[in-house]
Order: C-alpha cells, then sequence, then structure tokens
C-alpha cells in the first residue's frame, strides 16, 4: 500500500493543447495522484480550478470514461444539454463513446477543487464540438490535429 501525501506531489500546471488553446485551462493545475501511487490502468488527479477557469475544453472521449468529484468549491458543468451546477460533495460522470461534450467552469471567486478520475483504454480519441479540434491518444502521447485531419 502507498500512501500519498498530495502536498508532496508535484503540480502541472497548463495543458499540453496547442498553443490557441492554452490559454482556457490556464487557471487549472494538476496533481497526479494515481501516478503516484504507481497506477497503471486509470488515472486519478487532484485538481485545482482558480476563479474564471475552465477545466478543459468541452470534449467527449470515444474509449476512455471520466468521472469527477467535487471536493470544495463550486463548479459549473456545461454539456449540449446546457449548464448545471455542481457543489461540494456531488460528482459526475461521463461514459466513453457518449457523444456529449462536457467541461468545468470555474464562475465563483474562490478556488474550487476535485478529484478526475479516467481510465486508459487504448486507441482513444477525443472530440472538441465547440473547436477544431481532435485529439488522438498514441503511445507516446495524445497528438493534435484539426477535423479535417491536418495536424497542429
Amino acid at each position: 500500500m502507498t500512501i500519498i501525501d498530495p502536498s508532496q506531489v508535484p503540480s502541472r500546471k497548463g495543458s499540453n493543447y496547442p498553443d490557441r488553446f492554452k490559454p482556457v485551462v490556464a487557471g487549472r493545475e494538476k496533481k497526479r495522484l494515481g501516478e503516484a501511487a504507481g497506477l497503471k490502468n486509470f488515472g486519478v488527479n487532484l485538481t485545482t480550478l482558480s476563479p474564471k477557469s475552465h477545466s478543459a475544453l468541452r470534449h467527449w472521449h470515444t474509449k476512455q470514461d471520466e468521472f469527477i468529484y467535487v471536493l470544495s468549491g463550486e463548479l459549473t458543468l456545461i454539456t449540449d444539454a446546457g449548464e448545471s451546477i455542481l457543489q461540494t460533495g456531488q460528482a459526475a460522470g461521463f461514459p466513453a463513446g457518449e457523444a456529449d461534450g462536457h467541461c468545468l467552469y470555474n464562475h465563483t471567486d474562490e478556488v474550487a477543487t476535485y478529484l478526475e478520475i479516467g481510465d486508459r483504454t487504448p486507441h482513444d480519441s477525443a472530440t472538441y464540438p465547440d473547436d477544431d479540434l481532435i485529439a488522438i491518444a498514441l503511445d507516446q502521447g495524445w497528438q493534435f490535429t484539426h477535423k479535417d485531419g491536418t495536424p497542429y
């Protein structure tokens, strides 16, 4: 058993998105707790979202499931259906293959934190319905292309 002190896990800010999309998530900071525990089949991130920041561009995955659990603060979940408020202690799940783009936004003036859990099913891709962006999971990481397949 590995006991993890999140304060000792390095933080990762920003994103591996193409440069033009990076400002959207500039206020997001992740601590890879699952990686710190040596997990290989799924990831667990302790994510901090600054006020007026997004968790990601609105997206959905073809193969990988995602789940979030709000630890503190209030977040707005944005999906095809519109906006819903998630408060401390609430959760949401995003099954693979459901073409309903989602992201979180911190509309408040307070920092919010949540756990982000996702599997690592190979051959995944993500579609970003509001942006000219597709992500394809390769062995060496995510490759980003325009919707017509042209690489960024």
